[in-house]
């Protein structure tokens, strides 16, 4: 995952729109949220929808629990936690790379670096592509 495509940030501000009118696809790759992203989104149609959309990644403070394992679970998007606000940092349009064994955030516009907490538990089933890839994997179910 250290290869994860290089992006804009999402979701833009002012007359842009995250998917252009008439269009079914966003140039935003990276969408940088705040606190208790995806709240009041309890299906799997969420990070479902962003994904079917361009986005790849999520970089939020922090995730409201259900929609942060869908996005594991489906293997949709994958969901970040930065280690500070950035919702102040980021601008909309930023040329960012998210670097998942680096655990870094790079924003190649404004020459800045910022931390990522780990995936931790969750890093085998997004590496998996979602927790039925995963179990397959582990022969947990048939192929």
């Amino acid at each position: 995952m250290a290869g994860l495509p290089k992006g804009k940030l999402g979701l833009p501000s002012g007359e842009v729109r995250f998917v252009p009118e008439g269009e079914f696809a966003t140039e935003y790759t990276v969408i940088i949220g705040g606190k208790n992203f995806g709240c009041g989104s309890s299906r799997e149609h969420a990070p479902l929808a962003i994904a079917e959309a361009g986005a790849k990644v999520v970089v939020a403070e922090f995730y409201a629990r259900i929609f942060y394992r869908n996005c594991v679970n489906g293997g949709y998007l994958l969901p970040c936690e930065s280690v500070q606000r950035l919702v102040e940092e980021i601008n909309t349009g930023d040329d960012l790379e998210v670097d998942i064994e680096a655990g870094t955030l790079v924003n190649h516009t404004q020459n800045k670096n910022y931390q990522l907490k780990p995936l931790g538990d969750i890093k085998p089933i997004v590496d998996a592509g979602g927790v039925f890839e995963f179990a397959k994997a582990a022969g947990m179910l048939d192929g």
